[in-house]
């Protein structure tokens, strides 16, 4: 009896650990079921445990793949059964299976083993679709109207429109389409996606994404029609600096089919070609500058149903096929993400009609209006008002930003822009009398719909409203690629804004596929002597210079040591090499970057008690050659990653050349900088420039400098993201601390004194007079300053990636308490869970909170404590301290 007793003892415990672990967030290629054209997708999942837990590691997993989810249960019937694999990856675990085909849909499920000696059940079914891997399965055309259009003006979109018929029962429909230009497709009266900006934009010479709609849905046996709405979007129009006209293209055109298979296994196909029609409809202009203009009295209802009487519409013409390569989406798309009311509806001094939402956002209005047929109601947008509390447009110069409803004179009519997006917090509104009411006007947020993974909080209300305005200023610039402003006549992807940015982006939210889509773009724009253009997409640059185009080399290094993901650096190796030969060949025999056009530590401030002497500035010379250094450095590091031993000596070679150079040029041999200016200092030591026994003498000048500007920065876009970092790798995080929390002009907590919702682009943006910089470079959303997120999450709260086990897989939790704050907490959604990291003053103890997400490993340095030095080491779950800290 005790035998069976014990067996029925061990199998239900077996069973009760078996519940406790458990798998979720499976993903391919970063999505959830995605539909792809990679050719040897990667599968991550996390796994789940009970709070309790710790020291969680997976042993071994499993995966099996097949072409049906009910196939996944017959063993005879998989298509790939990796079996039972004895290693701890969870994350781009790559498919080894048959070569994947075009159109298949593949069914996936995962289950692991831990070191409690656990098995998970199998996991949830998810799947991967494989889009068109080939341009042979592209039997549509390329069709546009076959009217002429007016060169270099603001054309009006299209509405296309095909009538078709199915008469079986319908098993899948799927439409797969692009265009030159931006589109949005409905059928049978119905839109099919909320995505916006379709297909998104890319290098449209080189590359062009393509969207694979399940229209099952939508489509029905009997008589159907396809409507699509063509607008120039980023392709055509007026778009660039200089009125910059049709950067890519005089002519949009759409490409599209729909798939259909039926239930008896048949299949059926409907593409663009000679026999759709088109016409022009209620939307007379929409451009990303200048707005939108729609009169809803030429609306057409039901164009995209079966039964529309298309009589007066014209006839299509097809057009060349573009030599652009056609590419699956791998950014997930833009969206309208929430909605926000007004917080007041006032009149100003001017007597101007103005709504204000509390919040500079990125996105359009909705508006609600009552009216007679032919009333006109123009909308403008604004980020600020002005010193008497006007409407104030100077700084987004030649935008206009305008929005015109032409009332159709139904009873209630709601109007929302279409193919357009502006940067505003007010709005001021002409045509309508008296008043409008709050309920009658909402502010759509639209950004690119990317998942939220971190968290930021103190006790510093001002520090946490800055936090809150790097995050909309990231949102508002994360829009189909990573912008300067939104507002202006830019919106343009500066590659030096992204440099800056791009590790704070990563960890507000999930950022590697909608950055990795846009290093492709870097990678094709990239020029045969290798420079990199200033903006990329490039629409009419065709320079570089450093600090932009080291975005070649340091944003591919970050998504590495971010997300731990290899093949973003086998991709972009050969991009990183060829910028670094550029600048080599720029440099010459003396390695030091004296030729070419350098933009420098742009919009960096001189304090005005400074007088004439310019002590923010750092020349230009000094500022290219710390970053030939630095993307010399990451390219030798690459190569170590990559394992090509020959490439790492020649570029560890040349760093120290370069370092010699920049030695002999610019550095005293106690230390001291020519130029003399806090970024020189930063950059010196941040991209390991400066000898040993310089170090100590260099943290103290650029303190003192920084003491002598009364704790307040002078630092541009370039030496603002390593200021605080370089302090506090350098014992002077009390300094550091003293720059965030400082409350005066120029500082980060100046502009949210000042009422900032979103971060400005300079310093002085609004003066402590009420008097505003200079219109022409003046923009109040630019994410470039808000780097300081990145020192917020690694040094205050001390989450920070290990060089050596990229991606979180080891993290090191190192918090660097200061009693001006009095608690700070942040998480962070690594691809192995949620990292946590707390800690707070109480009375003489300081109390440390952290948590480890299963299959990751940690090293806790707990300030103060007698273990600081060497640290803690701890495997996954939560972990708490109270102790008082040692004086130093």
């Amino acid at each position: 009896m005790k035998p069976l007793l014990t067996f029925i003892f061990q199998f239900l415990s077996l069973a009760i650990i078996g519940q406790s672990l458990s798998l979720d967030h499976l993903r391919c290629e970063y999505k959830e079921n995605p539909i792809i054209d990679v050719m040897e997708p990667r599968l991550s999942w996390q796994l789940k445990v009970e709070e309790k837990d710790k020291n969680i590691m997976q042993q071994a997993y499993q995966i099996q793949v097949a072409s049906d989810s009910n196939q996944l249960k017959k063993e005879n019937r998989l298509i790939w059964d990796s079996g039972k694999i004895r290693s701890d990856q969870s994350v781009h675990v790559a498919y080894q299976g048959p070569e994947v085909r075009s159109q298949e849909r593949y069914y996936w499920r995962v289950k692991v083993w831990d070191n409690q000696n656990r098995e998970s059940p199998w996991s949830k079914i998810q799947y991967w679709e494989m889009g068109l891997l080939s341009t042979q399965e592209w039997h549509a055309k390329w069709i546009r109207p076959a009217w002429e259009e007016k060169p270099r003006t603001l054309n009006p979109p299209f509405m296309l429109r095909k009538e078709f018929s199915l008469n079986k029962r319908i098993k899948s429909a799927k439409l797969y389409s692009t265009a030159h230009g931006i589109y949005e497709a409905s059928i049978n009266g119905q839109k099919i996606s909320e995505d916006l900006f379709a297909p998104g934009w890319t290098s449209y010479h080189k590359r062009i994404q393509y969207q694979c709609y399940d229209v099952t849905k939508f489509v029905k046996p009997g008589n159907n029609a396809i409507g699509i709405y063509l607008a120039d979007g980023w392709y055509r129009g007026n778009f660039g600096f200089g009125h910059n006209w049709d950067p890519y293209g005089t002519q949009t055109a759409f490409l599209g089919q729909i798939e259909i298979e039926y239930q008896n296994g048949k299949k059926d196909l409907i593409t663009s070609d000679e026999s759709w029609k088109a016409t022009i409809g209620p939307i007379k202009m929409s451009s990303f500058y200048q707005g939108e203009t729609y009169d809803a009295r030429d609306e057409k209802p039901g164009w995209d149903t079966s039964n529309y009487k298309d009589i007066d519409w014209k006839k299509v013409e097809t057009v060349e096929a573009t030599e652009a390569t056609l590419i699956c989406p791998e950014s997930p798309p833009v969206r309208r993400i929430e909605e926000l009311a007004p917080i007041a509806v006032f009149r100003s001094p001017k007597n101007e009609l103005i709504v204000d939402f509390g919040q500079n956002l990125v996105g359009r209005v909705k508006i609600k209006v009552k009216g007679s047929r032919g009333d006109t109601i123009l909308i403008r947008h604004a980020e600020v008002l002005d010193e008497k509390g006007n409407f104030y447009v100077d700084n987004i110069r030649s935008a206009q930003q305008k929005v015109t409803y032409i009332l159709k004179g139904s009873d209630e009519e709601i109007y929302e822009p279409n193919f357009s997006f502006q940067g505003f917090r007010y709005v001021k509104i002409q045509g309508i009398n008296g008043n409008i009411e709050k309920e009658n006007i909402k502010a759509i947020v639209i950004h690119t719909d990317l998942p939220k993974t971190g968290s930021f909080e103190c006790s510093n209300p001002l520090i946490n409203k800055l936090q809150e305005n790097i995050v909309w200023s990231q949102k508002g610039n994360y829009l189909e690629i990573p912008t300067d402003c939104p507002q202006r006549d830019e919106r343009m992807g500066w590659t030096g804004d992204v440099l800056a940015f791009v590790s704070t982006g990563c960890f507000n939210y999930e950022s590697f596929s909608f950055l990795s889509k846009w290093l492709r773009d870097l990678k094709a724009d990239q020029l045969e002597n290798g420079s990199v253009p200033y903006v990329i997409p490039d629409v009419h640059y065709k320079n570089g210079s450093t600090g932009w185009g080291d975005a070649a080399t340091i944003v591919p290094w970050t998504l590495y040591l971010k997300y731990g993901d290899k093949r973003i650096l086998e991709r972009q190796y050969s991009s990183m090499k060829a910028w670094v030969s550029y600048l080599s060949n720029l440099a010459g025999d003396d390695f030091l970057l004296q030729e070419g056009f350098h933009f420098g530590d742009w919009m960096f401030f001189i304090h005005p008690w400074e007088n004439d002497i310019r002590t923010g500035y750092t020349d230009k010379d000094f500022f290219a050659t710390a970053f030939f250094a630095r993307s010399t450095y990451l390219t030798a590091k690459t190569a170590e990653v990559l394992g090509d031993v020959e490439e790492q000596k020649q570029m560890e070679e040349q760093f120290e050349k370069i370092k010699k150079a920049f030695q002999q040029e610019f550095v005293t041999r106690t230390g001291r900088l020519s130029p003399h200016s806090q970024t020189a200092y930063v950059l010196a030591l941040a991209f390991h420039l400066m000898e040993e026994s310089q170090i100590s003498k260099a943290v103290g000048y650029l303190s003192q400098h920084i003491k002598n500007a009364e704790y307040h920065p002078s630092t541009g876009f370039h030496g603002t993201p390593l200021l605080c970092t370089v302090l506090s790798e350098n014992g002077e995080s009390n300094i550091a601390y003293r720059l965030l929390t400082q409350e005066s002009f120029p500082s980060w907590l100046y502009q949210v004194k000042q009422g900032a919702t979103t971060i400005w682009e300079r310093w002085d943006g609004i003066k402590p007079d009420g008097s505003y910089q200079i219109p022409r470079v003046n923009s109040f959303n630019h994410y470039g300053r808000g780097s300081i997120g990145n020192w917020m999450y690694t040094v205050t709260a001390g989450i920070q990636h290990d060089d050596e086990q990229p991606g979180y897989k080891h993290i090191i939790l190192k918090p660097e308490p200061d009693p001006l704050l009095e608690f700070v907490k942040a998480e962070y959604q690594s691809l192995y869970g949620t990292i946590k990291s707390s800690w707070q003053f109480e009375n003489a103890n300081i109390n440390i909170s952290v948590r480890i997400p299963p299959n990751s490993t940690a090293t806790l340095f707990l300030p103060g404590h007698p273990t600081e030095k060497e640290g803690i080491e701890l495997g996954s779950g939560s972990y708490q301290y109270s102790y008082k800290i040692e004086e130093k």
